[in-house]
C-alpha cells in the first residue's frame, strides 16, 4: 500500500506566547487520534509552531484504511434456532445488524456452549475521501482564551488568516471561518513572503527560505547557541530562565540574539528589581560576571536577521532605561515610608468583599502564627521573630515598587524590612511566607518563615472555602490548590507533630471569630480536609506509592503529614516482605468485625478462654509501648506483632454468640483494637491477593 505525507497548518494572527506550545501539542494529539480512530496507518508525526502558526506533518500516511476482518459473536445456538431447526428472529436480527445474511452464520463452541458467528470483511475507504474531516479538528480546537472577529461565529485564540492542508501533492478541500484550505503559507512578517508547497514534505524547508524556523525545538537550540557565543565572546554568564526561554521562543520566528547595556548607576537597585524589570517587562536575559555579580548589560532575542543590530540594541536600551528610571524613582520614594505607615494603609485595602481588609487578614494570620508557635513549642526567640514577621508580612504591598512590580512582593518586603532595622530573621520570614510561589520554587528555610507561610496559606484556604469560593475543574482563581500543596510540602519537610485536622480546625475558628460567614462548620472542615487529601494523594503518587496504599493511609485521620508519608513509605517497602499478606489480612479482619461494635469498656472478667486474654494482654502491651516510644516504623512493627494473637483468637473464639453480654464485650475488644489499627491505615484497602 503506497503512502503520502499529510500537512495541516493553521495560520493565525500572533498568539499569546504562553498558549503556543500547548496548542501545538493539542493539534498533534487531535490529528493522531483522528487517524487512529479511522484506522489509517502512519509512520511519524512532527509538530511545528511559531507565534503565527500551528502545524503538524504526518509522514507515511497510508492511502486507504486497513481492511477490516472481524469475527462477530451473536446469540447462543439454542436461541438462534427453533425446535424445527429454523432461524429465529434473534438470528435474523443479528445477521441483519452486521449487514450479513443468515446463510453467513456459523457456530463455534465457547465454554461448552455453541454460539452464532459471522465473519465481516470490510474494505477500507480511501484516505483522500476522509481527509476533509480535518475541518472539524481545526474548528474544534480549544484555547484558554478566545475571541470573535469580523462576522464569524467561530471563537478562536486569534483570527485564522490561512490554512495549508495537503496530502502529498493534493490540497485537502475544506474551509473554516471563511478561509479555504490551500497549498501555501506566509513567511516571516517582515523578511519573508508567501510561499507555495509542491508537496507536504517541503513544508519546513520552504518556510526556512522565508525566514521562518517552524520547529520550536530547533528555534530554541539556536537561541541557546547564540547566547553561548555571547557568553564566550564577552566572558559573561547569562543565566537562562526556562520559563523566559520558552516565552521568548514563542515570540519569534527567526531568532537573533543581541546585547545592549544600561547605566551602571542602576546597579544600586536591588538585583531582583533589575532582573524583574528586564525579564517580566522586556523579556530580556540578565548578564552576570564569572563571580556572579550583575553587570550593566542585557541580552534580547530579535525576531529577525542580524542586520542593523546596533540600531535594534539602541532602541532596546532606550526602552529599558525608561523602565529602570521608573524603578529607581519608586525605590527612592519607598525609602521615605515607615513600616507603621504601610500597616495603617492596609486597613483601607479590601482583600475580598466577603472576607475583609488586608489588615484584618494580617491580624488573623498573626493570631494563628502565635497559636501554632505555642503548639510546636518554638523557642522564645523564634516566637518573637514569627510574631513580628506576621505583623508586617504584607506591608510591602502598599509600596510603590510592589505596586509597579507585583512579582516582587516578599522580595521587597525582605529588603525594606532590613533597611528599616528589622531583625534578619523577621525580614527573611516576610519573604519566605510567600514560598513556595510555584511548583519549582524553594520551601521556606527558616522555622518562622515556614510557620508564617503555613498560617497565611491556611487562612486563605479556610476563608475562601467559607464563602463558597472553592476550586472546580480547571478554575482556581485564587490558587488554592497551589497553596494547599505548599502547606503539605512544608509540613512534610519540617516534620512537625501537628495534626492536619487540628490545623484546619484552628483556621476555621479564627475566621468564624472574625465574622466571616460559615453556614455549617462541620461540613466546612470536612470539605477543606477532603481538599487536602487530594493534594496528599498527588504527593504520594509522585513518590511512586502504589494507589491502594495511598487510599489506605488517607481513609481515617490524617494527623501529622510527615508521619502519613512515612506510613505510606513503610507499607510500600514491606509489600514483598515475608508474612506481610497474613499480617494485613489479620489486621483487616479486626477492622471488619469492629463495624458491628457499639463501643464500651472491655471486661476481662467476661473472657471465656485463654485466647481472649492473650489478645487483650497483647493489645495493652502494644498500646503502652506506643505511648512510650512512638514512630511510624515502631507503630507498624507493633501492629504486625499482634498477627498470631489475632489469628489464634479468631480460630478459637466466636464473637457473635447468643449471650449479649459476652458478644458486646468481645465486640468492644475488637473496637479498641480497630481504633488502634486504624490510627495507622485501613489495611482492607491494600491488595495482597
Amino acid at each position: 500500500m503506497s503512502k503520502r505525507d499529510l500537512l495541516l497548518e493553521i495560520g493565525l494572527e500572533e498568539m499569546p506566547a504562553r498558549f503556543v506550545t500547548s496548542s501545538m501539542e493539542q493539534l498533534s494529539e487531535k490529528i493522531q487520534s483522528w487517524l487512529q480512530s479511522k484506522k489509517i496507518d502512519f509512520d511519524a508525526v512532527s509538530s511545528f509552531s511559531t507565534p503565527r502558526r500551528l502545524a503538524v506533518l504526518v509522514e507515511g500516511v497510508r492511502e486507504a484504511q486497513a481492511d477490516l476482518h472481524e469475527e462477530v459473536k451473536g446469540p447462543a445456538k439454542k436461541i438462534a434456532l427453533d425446535e424445527n431447526g429454523q432461524w429465529t428472529k434473534a438470528a435474523a436480527g443479528f445477521a441483519r445488524g452486521q449487514g450479513m445474511m443468515t446463510d453467513d452464520i456459523y457456530f463455534k463452541e465457547v465454554n461448552g456452549v455453541e454460539y452464532c458467528y459471522v465473519e465481516k470483511h470490510i474494505k477500507g475507504m480511501e484516505t483522500v475521501s476522509l481527509l476533509p474531516e480535518l475541518k472539524e479538528i481545526v474548528a474544534g480546537m480549544s484555547f484558554p482564551k478566545n475571541m470573535y472577529w469580523a462576522n464569524e461565529d467561530l471563537r478562536y485564540i486569534r483570527p485564522i488568516k490561512w490554512i495549508a492542508a495537503m496530502y502529498g501533492e493534493e490540497i485537502i478541500p475544506f474551509s473554516v471561518a471563511g478561509v479555504s484550505s490551500s497549498n501555501w503559507s506566509m513567511g516571516h512578517r517582515f523578511l519573508g513572503e508567501k510561499t507555495e508547497f509542491a508537496t507536504a514534505k517541503e513544508y519546513e524547508e520552504a518556510l526556512l527560505q522565508q525566514y521562518v524556523i517552524a520547529d520550536p525545538v530547533k528555534r530554541k537550540d539556536i537561541i541557546l547557541s547564540q547566547i553561548k557565543v555571547l557568553e564566550e565572546e564577552n566572558n559573561w554568564i547569562i543565566p537562562v530562565d526556562e520559563g523566559l526561554l520558552e516565552e521568548v521562543n514563542n515570540l519569534v520566528e527567526y531568532p537573533t540574539a543581541l546585547y545592549g547595556r544600561f547605566e551602571e548607576e542602576f546597579l544600586q537597585l536591588p538585583e531582583e528589581v533589575l532582573i524583574t524589570s528586564m525579564k517580566e517587562h522586556q523579556r530580556y536575559f540578565p548578564v552576570k560576571s564569572k563571580d556572579g555579580n550583575l553587570l550593566p548589560y542585557f541580552v534580547t532575542i530579535r525576531n529577525g536577521n542580524d542586520q542593523h543590530l546596533d540600531i535594534v540594541a539602541k532602541g532596546n536600551e532606550k526602552v529599558l532605561h525608561a523602565r529602570l528610571a521608573d524603578a529607581a524613582f519608586f525605590y527612592r520614594e519607598d525609602q521615605k515610608l515607615a513600616i507603621s505607615d504601610c500597616l495603617t494603609k492596609l486597613e483601607a485595602i479590601v482583600y475580598h468583599d466577603e472576607i475583609g481588609t488586608l489588615a484584618e487578614k494580617v491580624n488573623r494570620v498573626r493570631k494563628f502564627t502565635n497559636q501554632l508557635a505555642d503548639i510546636l513549642a518554638f523557642s522564645s526567640e523564634d516566637k518573637q521573630l514569627a510574631d513580628r514577621a506576621a505583623e508586617i508580612c504584607k506591608f510591602d504591598l502598599v509600596t510603590n515598587m510592589v505596586n509597579e512590580f507585583p512579582e516582587l512582593q516578599g522580595f521587597m518586603g525582605e529588603k525594606y524590612a532590613l533597611q528599616k532595622g528589622e531583625p534578619e530573621g523577621v525580614a527573611i520570614a516576610v519573604n519566605e511566607h510567600y514560598m513556595p510561589r510555584n511548583a519549582d520554587d524553594s520551601l521556606p528555610s527558616t522555622d518562622p518563615g515556614a510557620l508564617l507561610s503555613t498560617a497565611e496559606k491556611m487562612d486563605t484556604i479556610a476563608a475562601f472555602f467559607a464563602i463558597g469560593n472553592i476550586p472546580t475543574g480547571s478554575q482556581d482563581p485564587y490558587a488554592l490548590r497551589r497553596q494547599a500543596s505548599g502547606i503539605v510540602q512544608i509540613l512534610e519537610t519540617k516534620g512537625w507533630k501537628l495534626d492536619l485536622e487540628k490545623l484546619i480546625e484552628m483556621a476555621v475558628t479564627l475566621i468564624a471569630e472574625d465574622g466571616i460567614a460559615i453556614q455549617e462548620r462541620g461540613q466546612l472542615e470536612k470539605d477543606i480536609l477532603d481538599f487536602f487529601k487530594l493534594r496528599l494523594k498527588y504527593l504520594l503518587q509522585e513518590r511512586k506509592i502504589r494507589h491502594d496504599i495511598v487510599d489506605s493511609v488517607l481513609v481515617f485521620k490524617i494527623g501529622p503529614v510527615a508521619e502519613l508519608v512515612e506510613k505510606a513509605d513503610i507499607l510500600q517497602s514491606r509489600l514483598s516482605a515475608e508474612g506481610f499478606k497474613e499480617s494485613i489480612e489479620a489486621l483487616g479482619r479486626v477492622i471488619n468485625i469492629a463495624v458491628k461494635a457499639e463501643g464500651g469498656e472491655i471486661r476481662p472478667d467476661l473472657f471465656e478462654n485463654e485466647w481472649e486474654q492473650k489478645l487483650y494482654n497483647k493489645f495493652l502491651n502494644v498500646r503502652e509501648s506506643l505511648d512510650a516510644n512512638y514512630s511510624s516504623k515502631h507503630y507498624f512493627e507493633l501492629l504486625v506483632s499482634m498477627k498470631d494473637e489475632i489469628t489464634d483468637y479468631f480460630d478459637h473464639t466466636m464473637i457473635m454468640v447468643e449471650d449479649e453480654t459476652i458478644r458486646r464485650n468481645r465486640l468492644n475488644l475488637m473496637d479498641s483494637l480497630a481504633r488502634l489499627i486504624k490510627g495507622f491505615a485501613d489495611f482492607n484497602k491494600i491488595n495482597v491477593k
